[in-house]
């Protein structure tokens, strides 16, 4: 499995680049009226509100209307499925706990939802260089600093159909 850094460590790397790698993220569940999306790259303002702005980025990947459907930034990594044929594709995705409705929001589905992930460059968001789509969440470890999914194709990995969730409440 590769591990993708978020695009602020990939940009202090790359001093000097324009090219600023992204990861894309789309959540679906059927409980969900619209899928969430979230993004590595704050660069973009998309809303400014009296609670701040609202950053992240503008892509039509998955279909997403870049107008009315932007990606929202939020610090997180990601563990893309491997690229080996003998290993079942699967991998994790962690994201800061920054809010206890993100927490209610996971306790709360009773079958498995869906994630696709996608590398896409900044300049570029649109064009995925990398992706793994459609993936079942198969797991869901909160804790009151960080929200940690693993997922997987559940046929490939020879499990059933159960969504895991485990909660530590003395960090929530």
């Amino acid at each position: 499995m590769k591990r993708l850094p978020m695009n602020f460590r990939a940009a202090v790397e790359a001093i000097g680049s324009d090219e600023v790698p992204v990861i894309l993220i789309e959540i679906r569940h059927p409980e969900l009226a619209a899928p969430i999306r979230l993004s590595t790259d704050n660069a973009e303002l998309i809303e400014e509100t009296p609670e701040g702005q609202i950053r992240g980025t503008r892509s039509s990947w998955r279909g997403a209307d870049p107008a009315t459907e932007p990606f929202l930034c939020m610090a997180a990594s990601a563990v893309f499925p491997s690229a080996l044929e003998q290993s079942p594709e699967a991998g994790s995705l962690v994201l800061d706990n920054l809010h206890p409705e993100m927490a209610r929001l996971i306790l709360s589905f009773q079958d498995i939802a869906t994630i696709s992930l996608a590398a896409v460059m900044a300049d570029v968001p649109d064009i995925a260089i990398r992706q793994s789509c459609d993936l079942d969440i198969t797991s869901a470890t909160i804790t009151g600093g960080e929200i940690t999914l693993r997922y997987g194709f559940v046929a490939q990995m020879g499990q059933g159909v159960i969504l895991r969730i485990q909660h530590d409440r003395r960090e929530a």
